[in-house]
């Protein structure tokens, strides 16, 4: 047989055998399609990466997990995913843009019926149609230990929003994380979703970025978030959720309580808008995260935001990038953080605004009652270059000089700021202790670059572990550097 051409199916008996093997009556997902011959010619996507060829197949029959995939395949017509089968027990599955289509997505499925070790499945930009979901539907009906599936960029459209929202009514399952970017959702399909989530207690974190939702989908999912209560994390970027269903979601938002971190960049809220999420943040003690980037918000929306942040005391990142706002809004922003002694500010961008260094006197004055707090703006009007290099002096070396002088490492020195005494801290404990400590005179800017040195992934925790690749050799192996030259 040649090593290019797929191998044939087996005879009725034995696909009858590989199923009744599952132990299931009705389900799966293969009863509804009669064997059909594989065509010898390779799929467009094949390549040695992905794609199992026959030579291979021995080495893969070593459990039967690897079997039921490989029937499976050959089961639909399908060539099997070598990378599938080299990953089934590792606890992360990446499959984005493999090109699998429905029926290989099926026989994924297939597969992932009885797995215990996958947790994260990756399955963007597959074109699996509603086919393709309706077998991962099914799949997640008997696997538990799937907790976080990405099946973005499939253009489900109407029909899969309908398989999904089916799904997450029933509340069976152990899946946490959803991501559904890009999937040509509309306003009906708004409807779909926000009916089943308003019910679903298990989902923490959903994606519902690139669509099309507009004022009406702004609405439902208002309904839905004022009745959710197990939402933690929301993204709503990149739709076109304009003034009305603004005001209708900021309306949900005022009674949720679960809800941390919302990005609504790339809408259209305008200062209307604005006014809206004023009015909630003015309320709201849970949301600790809010993008409004790119949202057509003037100083005057900017004002009336910062009316909520005068009383706000959950709100710790509040990102306003690529607004028309000027100075004027910028200063009205950090005016409001000030007059709050309860703010738990640690970021707020404004990093297309430009500012004088006026505004950077007052900001000194802001961060001297909140030294957690880092502004990111554009750049400072009529700053002299002696004081921008000693703004951006490196800040590493600075800490180094001063561990060499006290013969300590930079670790029991990053420590000693740490209460706790351990080798991670968040990042708003962290800018704080940095600016109150006495030891080493660092500035914002400078604890900003320490800051993405040392939590790089963003994930709101630095670790003092990873300043070893970014530091520089203490002085005595410079040292010996030098004279080994």
């Amino acid at each position: 047989m040649d090593n290019d051409e797929p191998l044939e199916l087996e005879t009725k008996d034995e696909n009858e055998l590989v199923l009744a093997s599952q132990n299931s009556d009705e389900t799966l997902y293969c009863e509804a399609e009669a064997p059909m011959t594989v065509e010898k010619e390779k799929p467009a996507r094949e390549s040695s990466e992905t794609d199992l060829e026959i030579e291979d197949f021995e080495k893969y029959f070593t459990t039967g997990q690897k079997e039921l995939y490989l029937e499976a395949c050959k089961l639909v017509g399908v060539v099997p995913v070598s990378y599938f089968i080299r990953n089934m027990e590792e606890s992360y599955m990446n499959l984005n843009h493999h090109g699998l289509g429905p029926k290989g997505t099926k026989a994924i499925a297939i597969a992932l019926v009885s797995n215990t070790t996958i947790i994260s499945l990756e399955l963007e930009d597959n074109c699996m149609m509603e086919e393709g979901v309706t077998s991962l539907v099914q799949m997640l009906h008997e696997n538990y230990y799937i907790q976080e599936l990405n099946i973005s960029e499939n253009d489900l459209g109407l029909e899969g929003a309908g398989i999904i929202s089916c799904f997450l009514r029933r509340n069976i399952s152990s899946l946490w994380n959803l991501q559904l970017s890009g999937n040509n959702f509309k306003e009906e399909c708004a409807a779909l979703l926000c009916q089943a989530m308003s019910s679903n207690y298990r989902i923490k974190k959903l994606d519902l970025s690139h669509n099309q939702f507009s004022d009406k989908g702004g609405e439902q999912l208002g309904q839905m978030l004022a009745l959710n209560v197990g939402l933690q994390m929301l993204d709503l970027s990149w739709n076109h959720i304009h003034t009305r269903g603004a005001v209708a979601l900021c309306n949900g938002l005022r009674s949720n309580v679960t809800l941390k971190t919302l990005d609504l960049s790339m809408n259209g809220f305008g200062n209307n808008g604005a006014q809206a999420i004023g009015e909630v943040i003015k309320l709201n003690n849970s949301l600790a995260y809010l993008d409004l980037s790119s949202n057509a918000i003037t100083n005057d929306g900017a004002a009336k935001i910062s009316r909520g942040l005068e009383s706000n005391e959950s709100l710790k990142v509040l990102k306003l990038f690529l607004n028309p706002m000027t100075m004027e809004g910028a200063v009205s922003l950090i005016m409001s953080i000030k007059r709050n002694p309860k703010s738990k500010m640690e970021e707020l961008d404004i990093s297309n605004v430009l500012v004088s260094e006026q505004f950077v006197k007052i900001l000194d004055g802001v961060c001297a009652l909140h030294p957690q707090l880092d502004v990111i703006y554009k750049s400072v009007q009529v700053l002299s270059s002696k004081k921008t290099t000693l703004l951006w002096t490196n800040p590493m070396k600075l800490i180094q000089t001063y561990v060499d002088q006290q013969k300590i490492t930079v670790f029991d020195f990053f420590k000693s700021l740490n209460p706790a005494g351990t080798m991670t801290m968040p990042v708003g404990e962290f800018r704080k202790a940095m600016i109150q400590q006495s030891k080493v005179p660092v500035n914002r800017y400078q604890i900003r670059e320490l800051i993405k040195k040392l939590d790089e992934k963003k994930t709101g925790m630095v670790d003092f572990r990873s300043a070893q690749a970014h530091w520089p050799p203490p002085r005595s192996c410079r040292l010996t550097q030098a004279l080994s030259v």
